[in-house]
């Protein structure tokens, strides 16, 4: 098989904030320098306060997808509430690293809220390394967005509050990496549940920015 070739290029966006988490995420998959898709998803809810975001190997990603979904929804009728962001992260942690002879392409966010109502963020490697995290980006358009998230990011606003900047990272990372592009999904998950912004939202966002 040549790695090349699998489906994969992206960048996604993580963001905490007072009231909860921001996931952001292109919609481009390529295979080596051909666009193989433009319309790719690459935020999953996997409960009303928990998603994911997807980097790497589109089909690795699906299946982890699968896993988690099941057993989100199985902590969830055994233990009578939500599985948290860190728990999630840690059981995508032990998945990941039980498979490192044979790994799967992927790199993912996890974000959401927790059963104390905090918002969390997590990073998790291929390997099943993972840190918590305020800010981050994946991909190969991750270089771009951090830039600009350095800058203009603040942990002190509120999600409403940054989703301009969520967009703006996104954005300039879609100008300047070959492999993101293709339109953005935008997810915000408070305490309320799990919100995915329309077209529309996002157009507009994208025109204040």
């Amino acid at each position: 098989m040549n790695l090349n070739k699998i489906k994969k290029g992206t960048t996604t966006i993580g963001l905490v904030c007072q009231d909860g988490v921001i996931l952001a995420a292109d919609k481009r998959a390529t295979m080596d320098t051909f666009i193989a898709s433009k319309e790719v998803k690459k935020i999953y809810k996997l409960d009303e306060n928990l998603g994911v975001t997807i980097a790497g190997g589109v089909g690795d990603a699906f299946e982890l997808i699968r896993i988690l979904k099941y057993h989100v929804e199985l902590y969830k009728f055994n233990n009578n509430i939500k599985m948290s962001p860190k728990a999630a992260a840690i059981l995508l942690s032990n998945i990941l690293q039980s498979n490192k002879y044979f790994p799967f392409l992927v790199q993912m966010l996890i974000g959401g809220i927790n059963n104390e109502g905090e918002p969390e963020l997590y990073n998790i490697d291929p390997l099943g390394g993972y840190t918590k995290e305020k800010f981050t980006a994946t991909g190969s358009g991750s270089l771009t967005a951090l830039g600009v998230l350095e800058e203009a990011y603040k942990a002190n606003r509120t999600t409403d509050e940054n989703l301009k900047i969520s967009v703006k990272a996104l954005n300039i990372a879609m100008r300047r990496d070959a492999a993101t592009g293709d339109g953005i999904d935008l997810v915000k998950i408070t305490k309320e549940g799990y919100f995915e912004y329309s077209k529309e939202d996002i157009e507009k966002l994208l025109k204040e920015e």
